[in-house]
C-alpha cells in the first residue's frame, strides 16, 4: 500500500497537469478579451504606443506561454518532467519560469515601445493569475515563492524603467505616487501569496484527513478482512469509538460439524477442504445477510456474534433466523447432491459480553469475551446430548416473533457446566422448520 507521502505527490503532479489546462484556457481567454478591446480601442491604443507592437508582442508571448504549458502537460504525462525534477522542484522551477516569462514580455513591450504605461495596464495583473494558481500545488511556501518572486520582479523592472517617466505627463506630476503605485501593486503580489499559501496549506490539510480517513477504512477492512458485510463496515466506520472496547449484549452462535473425524479419516485432504468450503460459503453469507460477524472458525465449526460491533435491530430474531436458514439450506444441498449427508450442532445464547480490539500494536483482534460465549459453546455442545441440531437458551427464546417461537419446543432445564443455576433451553422441531 502507498504511503501518504507517495499518494500526496502523485496528487501534486496531476494537480500540476490540470493547472496547466486551466492557464492554456485562461490566457487564451485573456488574449481573445485583450483582442477585442484593442478592436474598440485601436486608434487610442495607436495615440500612446505609436506602433503595434505591444499588442503583437502580448499576443506572441501568450502564445509561447501556451506552448510553454502544453510541453508541461505533455511531459508530465509521459513522467519525462519527473525524472529530473521531484514534485516539488518541478513546482519551483515551473512558478519561477512562468513568472519571468511574463516579466521578459513587460520588459520586451517596454524596450521597443519605450512606454513604461503598459505597467500600469491590466497585462501586470496576469502575475496574480499565477499566483493563485500556485494553490494547486498544495504548498504553502511555494505559494509565497511565487507571489515573491512577482513582486520582486514587478518592482525591479517598474523602478528601472522610471528613467523613462518624464515622457508621461502624469509620471512626470507624480512621480512619487507612481513608484508607491509599483510598491504597492508588488506587496499586494506577496500578500495574495501568502493567502494562497493558507488556501493551499488548508486544502493539503483536509486531503490528508481524508486520506487518513481512508487509511482507517482500510485498517478496518483489514481486520475483519472477509468476516462482515459492506454496510457493516459502513456501520463501524461511523462508530469506530465501539471497536476500543465496551460492554454489550449480543447473541452469540456457535456451530459445530458433527461427524467430522470420521469423514476426514475416510476422504484426501482435497476432498475435505472442498467439503468445508461448500459448507462455509453459504453458512458465511447467511450470518452476515442476517447482520451476523464470523469471529473465528474451529475447524469443524465456527464461533459468530450479532450484535457487535454493530447492533442491528432484534439480533435475538437475526441470529435464530439464521440458524434455521443454514439448517434448511444443509438439508437442500444434501437433497440436490451437492453435499454429502451432513448434520450440524448449533447452539444460541444471549448475555452481556465484554467486545473490542485486544492485542498487541503488531497485531490486533476484534473480540468477543464473557461467560456469554462459555454458555453458547456448552449449549452447543448439549446438541449431541439431545439428538438436535438447534438449542437455543429462554434469554434468546423470550425475543423471538410468535411464527419463530412456534418451531420450538421447550425441553426444560438443564444444568451446565460453568453455571450455578439451571438454564431453560429449547429445541428446534425441524418437522415444523421444513
Amino acid at each position: 500500500m502507498q504511503s501518504i507521502e507517495e499518494l500526496f505527490n502523485i496528487e501534486i503532479v496531476k494537480s500540476e497537469r490540470l493547472r496547466a489546462i486551466i492557464l492554456i484556457g485562461l490566457l487564451g481567454v485573456e488574449a481573445l478579451f485583450l483582442l477585442i478591446i484593442y478592436s474598440f480601442f485601436t486608434e487610442e491604443y495607436l495615440n500612446m504606443f505609436k506602433s503595434h507592437i505591444a499588442i503583437y508582442a502580448i499576443f506572441i508571448f501568450t502564445i509561447i506561454l501556451i506552448i510553454y504549458e502544453f510541453l508541461v502537460h505533455y511531459l508530465i504525462g509521459i513522467n519525462k518532467i519527473i525524472k529530473f525534477f521531484n514534485s516539488k522542484l518541478l513546482g519551483y522551477t515551473n512558478s519561477f519560469s512562468e513568472v519571468s516569462l511574463l516579466s521578459i514580455l513587460l520588459i520586451f513591450i517596454v524596450e521597443y515601445s519605450n512606454q513604461i504605461i503598459i505597467l500600469q495596464t491590466p497585462a501586470t495583473l496576469t502575475y496574480f493569475i499565477f499566483i493563485v494558481l500556485s494553490t494547486f500545488r498544495l504548498d504553502f511556501k511555494l505559494s509565497i515563492f511565487t507571489g515573491t518572486i512577482a513582486a520582486f520582479e514587478f518592482i525591479l523592472i517598474s523602478l528601472y524603467y522610471t528613467s523613462l517617466a518624464s515622457e508621461s505627463p502624469i509620471n512626470n506630476a507624480y512621480p512619487d505616487f507612481i513608484i508607491m503605485q509599483y510598491l504597492g501593486q508588488g506587496l499586494i503580489m506577496i500578500i495574495t501569496g501568502i493567502a494562497s499559501g493558507f488556501v493551499a496549506n488548508l486544502i493539503k490539510k483536509k486531503m490528508r484527513v481524508s486520506w487518513n480517513n481512508i487509511k482507517e477504512k482500510n485498517n478496518i477492512i483489514d481486520l475483519f478482512g472477509q468476516q462482515i458485510s459492506p454496510q457493516i463496515v459502513d456501520n463501524i466506520l461511523k462508530n469506530s469509538q465501539e471497536l476500543t472496547g465496551s460492554r454489550r449484549n449480543v447473541c452469540i452462535m456457535f456451530l459445530d460439524i458433527r461427524q467430522f473425524t470420521p469423514f476426514v479419516e475416510k476422504h484426501q485432504p482435497e476432498e475435505v477442504v472442498a467439503y468445508l468450503n461448500n459448507l462455509f460459503g453459504f453458512m458465511i453469507d447467511i450470518v452476515q445477510a442476517h447482520h451476523g460477524v464470523i469471529n473465528q472458525f474451529l475447524g469443524d465449526g465456527f464461533m459468530a456474534t450479532f450484535g457487535a460491533p454493530i447492533s442491528n435491530g432484534n439480533i435475538r430474531q437475526h441470529a435464530t433466523e439464521a440458524s434455521l436458514e443454514i439448517i434448511n439450506k444443509i438439508n437442500s444441498e444434501i437433497s440436490k447432491g451437492n453435499i454429502p449427508e451432513t448434520r450440524i450442532g448449533i447452539g444460541l445464547h444471549y448475555d452481556e459480553a465484554i467486545t473490542g480490539n485486544i492485542g498487541s500494536s503488531i497485531r490486533k483482534q476484534y473480540s468477543i469475551t464473557g461467560r456469554v460465549v462459555i454458555m453458547a459453546s456448552r449449549i452447543e455442545q448439549l446438541n449431541k446430548t439431545y439428538n438436535s441440531q438447534l438449542l437455543i437458551s429462554e434469554e434468546v427464546y423470550i425475543k423471538l416473533g410468535d411464527d419463530t417461537k412456534q418451531k420450538f419446543n421447550g425441553i426444560g432445564s438443564s444444568k451446565i457446566k460453568g453455571s450455578s443455576e439451571p438454564i431453560s433451553l429449547y429445541e428446534l422441531n425441524e418437522e415444523k422448520n421444513k
